[in-house]
């Protein structure tokens, strides 16, 4: 049985795995929002959901959808979609969420059969200069995968943007994954994670504050994000102005966050040339961010050399085929 590799992220869960035999280098993905959105419980429309294949649980007097058309809904009610997670790990101020983010792991791996399977997860690094662990995380991820019949390991998310992208470095370089609840950062030297650490300031931190500003929906500004925005030299309205304002904030976090990384680090390698950085993840998708990125690094005084900065080949999937390479490797 081939293995599979999976990428709990804040706002999605991608499912990898191999197309065809196991010794294929072809990939294919699913993935769905990690959020819910409960609404009242019809017949009808439990009917009609089951039809569509819409992925939802009953509970009590109301049908909860899961997934991708979590967003969907919420939009059409004119309210939040509610999240499993926040900020990288399990949210716990979400009553639900262990429960329901077990719904939709449940959901992203339906169709895969054989029980003993192996499987990688991607977990976040700790935050830069905190003392909070992941441990807890990590824990509930592994212990919902191992009762849906998976022989369930962890991946730092960062390392697994090193794997996915940077083998033609021998796995040398900077793998970023921006995330929904988390910037991850991982500097690997010959595939072993040097330094790695995350960044709170990412897609939700967008969402949130640029909803603050302009009175919209959190959910709303995803859309608008993901639809239609980009980084350019000037903004069509006050809404993509703001956006832009706090991707720049973001970017100067993560800049500032390497920095300080690279320069208190007493295990940083000698480098006999320089490395690439490679940026991930659905944050790092409008277009004009890889030019911005570079821009903002361009300013300052970065502390080692770094050959070139580029995007993801499949930046919404790299943290999963990271985290199935990882899996056959040890296959």
């Amino acid at each position: 049985m081939s293995p599979l590799g999976l990428d709990v992220g804040t706002s999605r869960v991608v499912l990898a795995e191999t197309a065809g035999n196991g010794a294929s280098e072809e990939y294919k993905y699913l993935s769905q929002l990690n959020a819910f959105v409960r609404i009242p419980y019809s017949r009808i429309t439990e009917n009609i959901l089951r039809k569509e294949g819409v992925p939802y649980s009953v509970h009590g007097a109301d049908l909860v959808i899961h997934g991708n058309e979590s967003e969907r809904f919420a939009d059409l009610l004119g309210r939040e979609m509610r999240r499993p997670m926040r900020a990288g790990l399990v949210n716990s101020t979400e009553p639900e969420s262990e429960g329901q983010l077990a719904e939709i792991l449940a959901s992203v791996l339906k169709d895969v059969t054989e029980k003993g399977r192996k499987i990688t997860f991607s977990v976040p690094a700790p935050p830069l200069g905190a003392t909070d662990s992941t441990a807890y995380h990590e824990t509930a991820v592994k212990r919902i995968l191992n009762e849906l019949g998976f022989e369930a390991q962890s991946l730092n998310e960062g390392l697994a943007v090193v794997y996915a992208e940077l083998a033609e470095s021998n796995y040398t370089g900077i793998g970023i994954s921006c995330g929904g609840g988390l910037c991850n950062v991982c500097f690997a030297y010959l595939s072993v994670p040097v330094l790695t650490f995350s960044i709170p300031k990412a897609g939700d931190y967008i969402d949130a504050n640029t909803a603050q500003a302009t009175g919209e929906l959190a959910t709303r500004i995803r859309i608008t994000k993901e639809q239609e925005f980009r980084l350019g030299p000037s903004q069509p309205d006050k809404l993509h102005q703001v956006i832009a304002s706090y991707y720049d904030e973001m970017i100067q976090a993560l800049i500032e966050g390497m920095k300080e990384s690279f320069r208190v680090s007493k295990t940083m390698p000698k480098l006999g040339r320089p490395i690439p950085l490679v940026l991930s993840g659905g944050s790092a998708t409008p277009g004009g961010f890889v030019d911005r990125f570079q821009k903002a690094m361009g300013g300052t005084d970065f502390p080692i050399p770094v050959s070139e900065v580029r995007l993801a080949s499949e930046p919404l999937y790299a943290s999963a085929k990271g985290s199935l390479i990882a899996a056959l490797s040890e296959a």
